[in-house]
């Protein structure tokens, strides 16, 4: 390790000037990597929702359709504005009742169930179908047009433009996030490091290593907002432990060797084997992320996976040839230490173990019970502003139709009238529907289908399918809407088994099933495999268990706040904090156990073993946990994406908590079972 070293800091020019231009391709990289807005279609490919949407667009060349609301207008103004909308690039089909019947036509001679469905008291509705996806950037192209076109008592709602308006917002605010999170790091750098210019050689290697990973995105032709959102603010709190242990191994080495050059060949070596074994339980959390079935935490998960390995690689090549570089500078702006030892705190700690380990247990138990009831939204809606155009369109929807998310019904073509007849009332006596609207819905049993215009039979009717609208009272996600989608998939099946009903809602209930299997395999793979990686370094049965718990107790007090204050999370939270929480703070523990079982196996006893391992580890821990808390707290702060917001205060939140478990209740474990410790691990000796 130390020849490589050596080479690094003999090559530290060429280095630090690869690493330059290497910044060229991850910026264009950066710039041609495609963001997905629309969390749904991280559903699995083989549920029957999105094998629906897939017959959509294959058979009725459409995967996307929005409810259009116009208030105040007359009718011959509302259908040449239908027209200007048909002439937008992928709009497909505009339905309104001028597309049944001509506009001169008083709307009372309409039937009952097609006047009701488009029309309210001072407003009329239309139904827009696109030709292409939900996501599809064309789509959200065509969405800007007609918001364009149309006035201010126009208003769009549907998925597509919940999609269109948080790419907008997220797109405004991505850039933000970096500079907090900047911002906040480099101040507590400032006041926990040695050098006032050290924080910016640290932000300035961390960021390329986020740029390339950023880049290298490309070859995953896209990722979620998400993930694009939290990567960069996510890395950072992670990887900045690696910049502090060069840095501090560096002024170890320096006050043994005299030759500058030598002490960072020996500090990149000592470094390179700590940063692995630190990582790999950071890059194990976020490996378990990719067994989620919901491909969300697959997209997160890898993006992550390379970050780790992108701050590992700067780390120890980048950073050191920066150091080097600027060695005198460093010198020159070096300053006290602003945060003191505190080895009182440890004494403290160790004398008053029995409180801390009472603590831990009352805490445990009742926390645990809390975070597996906290309440979880999924409703999308939810976690954006009200006062994007999406959302107010989306309430005046339920407020003027008394109308929640609608559904689609693909139906075999070939079934008998008698029974579309039939299934059609069976389907209206369930709670919630207002109305089913297909091909016998406008014709009715005594008018020939021949009647039907010509469009309105091409938007309905495919080579194999009809499709049927459902019009729904209940909001997506809620209880009623997935007992509703219970009830009408059961009427649905005994008329045509291989019918399909899909949808927002459809898909949001899937998106709950899923994601309620996908946390409990997450939460396993995550914890078995930091278990297996704390067996293997300490060589010991007893270890992984305490260490485990300790940080799991954390997360269950992190993920348990929110049940004891009201707050309502995102459902991802649920998912993937637990995950990032444990990977990414399981190091403090690792660390403190280390320097434990040195002490322990040289020979000193319990209470001192656990009193040095506790002083020398509580400033690194604080300055490694304080670094994540800058990192994600003011983005949490800013983001007016709640999921974005929330996820990064939960990130915030539990590296303090994980701190103070590691800080307070690690070292009474310790004390407790001192002797199980030293009976199952191999590096622990007690001597007399």
């Amino acid at each position: 390790m130390e020849k490589l070293g050596r080479k690094i800091v003999k090559f530290r020019i060429p280095i630090f000037i690869i690493s330059i231009l290497l910044l060229i391709p991850a910026a264009i990289g950066y710039i041609n990597t495609r963001v997905n807005y629309d969390i749904l279609y991280y559903l699995p490919d083989d549920i029957e929702t999105m094998q629906g949407q897939d017959i959509l667009v294959d058979e009725f060349g459409t995967g996307a359709y929005s409810m259009f609301i116009c208030e105040g207008m007359e009718n011959k103004d509302v259908s040449a504005l239908k027209k200007q909308i048909e002439g937008v690039e992928h709009v497909n089909k505009v339905l309104w009742y001028d597309s049944l019947a001509d506009i001169t036509l008083p709307i009372e001679m309409l039937p009952e169930e097609i006047k009701d469905a488009f029309n309210s008291d001072d407003s009329t509705m239309m139904f827009i179908i696109f030709d292409t996806t939900t996501s599809a950037d064309e789509t959200m192209d065509a969405i800007s047009d007609i918001r364009q076109i149309a006035g201010k008592q126009c208003f769009l709602s549907g998925m597509s433009a919940i999609v269109t308006d948080t790419k907008n917002l997220a797109e405004s605010e991505v850039v933000i996030y970096v500079l907090i999170a900047v911002i906040l790091s480099s101040i507590v750098l400032a006041l926990t490091m040695e050098s006032y210019l050290i924080p910016i050689l640290f932000l300035s290697s961390i960021g390329m290593a986020i740029l390339y990973n950023m880049g290298s995105n490309i070859f995953m032709g896209e990722i979620s907002y998400i993930t694009k959102a939290l990567s960069a603010v996510l890395q950072l709190g992670v990887t900045m432990d690696y910049s502090i242990f060069l840095w501090h191994s560096y002024q170890e080495q320096r006050e043994i060797e005299e030759d500058h050059k030598e002490a960072m060949g020996k500090a990149i070596a000592a470094t390179l084997k700590s940063v692995v074994g630190s990582s790999i339980t950071t890059i194990a959390g976020f490996i378990a992320l990719c067994f989620m079935s919901f491909t969300l935490g697959l997209d997160l998960g890898i993006v992550m996976t390379k970050g780790v390995i992108f701050g590992v690689i700067c780390c120890v090549t980048v950073l050191p040839s920066m150091i080097m570089i600027f060695d005198k500078g460093l010198e020159k702006t070096k300053h006290r230490q602003l945060i003191p030892d505190l080895p009182k705190v440890s004494d403290f700690v160790v004398k008053h173990h029995v409180v801390f380990a009472i603590l831990f247990a009352v805490l445990f138990i009742p926390f645990a019970y809390f975070q597996a009831n906290a309440d979880v939204y999924y409703n999308l809606d939810s976690s954006l502003p009200k006062e994007l155009e999406s959302i107010q369109a989306n309430t005046k929807l339920q407020e003027e139709y008394n109308m929640g998310a609608a559904h689609m019904i693909l139906l075999d073509k070939n079934l008998d009238e008698k029974s579309k007849y039939k299934m059609i009332d069976e389907m209206e006596d369930v709670d919630g529907v207002k109305q089913v609207l297909g091909l016998e819905s406008i014709i009715g049993p005594s008018f020939p289908m021949s009647m039907i215009p010509d469009d309105v039979k091409e938007a309905l009717e495919s080579e194999n399918y009809e499709l049927m609208l459902i019009m729904n009272e209940y909001a997506v996600a809620s209880d009623e809407v997935n007992d509703q989608i219970g009830d009408l998939n059961t009427i649905l099946k005994k008329y045509d088994p291989k019918g399909m009903l899909v949808g927002e809602a459809p898909c949001t209930k899937d998106l709950i099933e899923i994601t309620a299997h996908d946390f409990a395999v997450v939460s396993a793979v995550s914890i078995l495999a930091v278990f297996v990686i704390i067996l293997i370094v300490f060589k010991s049965i007893s270890l992984p268990v305490i260490l485990v718990l300790v940080i799991e107790g954390a997360i269950f007090i992190n993920m348990g706040i929110p049940y004891l204050t009201g707050t309502t999370l995102p459902f991802v939270a649920s998912i993937v904090i637990g995950t990032i929480q444990l990977g990414a703070t399981v190091d403090y523990a690792i660390l403190m156990t280390s320097r434990y079982e040195k002490e322990r196996g040289s020979g000193k006893s319990k209470a001192e073993s656990i009193r040095i391992a506790h002083q020398t580890s509580m400033r690194p821990v604080m300055v490694s946990a304080f670094s994540f808390f800058a990192a994600t707290f003011g983005v949490g702060l800013y983001s007016k994406i709640d999921m974005i917001s929330s996820l990064c205060l939960l990130m915030a939140r539990g590296a303090l908590i994980s701190m103070c478990a590691v800080l307070l209740f690690l070292p009474a474990m310790y004390w407790l079972f001192d002797g199980l410790i030293c009976k199952t691990s191999k590096n622990f000796r007690l001597k007399k």
